[in-house]
């Protein structure tokens, strides 16, 4: 489960979605997240599906390699399900013991569900298609005017990128440490989920060490080349925007509002 976790990492490739502005993708994944979490029907779903479906076909990451990601959540899409399934009143379609499933339980633990899936998938894409350096500096961009009230947005900004940087390092330390364990005679895939969940302990601390080490390093090696923060830097390649994400700004703008009009309508 650890190898699968595809968060933060970036899948070179050349496509329409690699080539946009990150400020367009980080503009549409907001809007797509919104979406996804206001406007509660099923054909707003069969809607956001198709624009997923477009998002990640252009892309040209593998589907295959996108739903490998699926598997580290397949426990909280699990213990979310069955919150859903069992503690939403409404009409009893089955009974045993004090649990009762009713209809708009299993409704809305589908529709949960799908959200789920839906919000990993879509965040994905937009890790996978865009470096950590272009993430930071699309954030810094976008919330660029909160400057004017001494919001630290540079900061902000390469917080969230050291952020997404450590998360690929960090699954990578974790399963060394599984590894030479395992060859020391530790046991991590059998038994139950409690007895895996207290497996997984003496891997915290190695981990911790591992992780505390490289963050000074990093905060090292920020002071030896004299980073005090974003005033006065500039950018060795600027954001510009260019035609393909005017397009990709109305196609997100159209998205969005046709999810407005099923909503009312619906």
């Amino acid at each position: 489960m650890i190898r699968d976790i595809t968060i933060g990492q970036y899948y070179p490739a050349d496509s329409v979605i690699h080539k946009l502005d990150p400020r367009v993708k980080l503009f549409a994944t907001l809007l797509y997240v919104i979406s996804l979490f206001t406007f509660q029907n099923w054909v707003g779903l069969c809607l956001a599906t198709v624009f997923l479906i477009g998002f990640i076909g252009l892309s040209k990451v593998p589907v295959s390699y996108m739903i490998k990601g699926l598997r580290a959540i397949v426990i909280i899409l699990i213990i979310t399900a069955l919150f859903n399934l069992f503690l939403t009143p409404g009409r009893v379609v089955a009974e045993f013991w004090i649990f009762k499933i009713t209809w708009e339980g299993l409704v809305s633990a589908g529709k949960m569900a799908v959200r789920l899936i839906y919000l990993i998938l879509g965040t994905s894409v937009v890790t996978l298609t865009t470096t950590p350096n272009q993430l930071t500096d699309g954030l810094e961009k976008s919330l660029g005017p909160l400057n004017r009230i001494k919001v630290p947005v540079h900061e902000i900004a390469m917080m969230m990128s050291i952020a997404l940087r450590f998360v690929p390092i960090l699954v990578e330390e974790t399963d060394k440490i599984m590894k030479a364990q395992i060859a020391r005679g530790a046991d991590f895939e059998t038994g139950n989920l409690i007895k895996k969940a207290r497996n997984m302990v003496p891997l915290l601390v190695p981990l911790f060490i591992s992780a505390f080490r490289r963050a000074n390093d990093l905060a090292m090696a920020m002071e030896a080349r004299c980073y005090h923060g974003g005033k006065g830097r500039t950018k060795m390649k600027p954001l510009k925007y260019k035609k393909r994400d005017g397009a990709a700004y109305l196609v997100t703008l159209v998205y969005f509002a046709g999810m407005i009009a099923v909503w009312v309508l619906l």
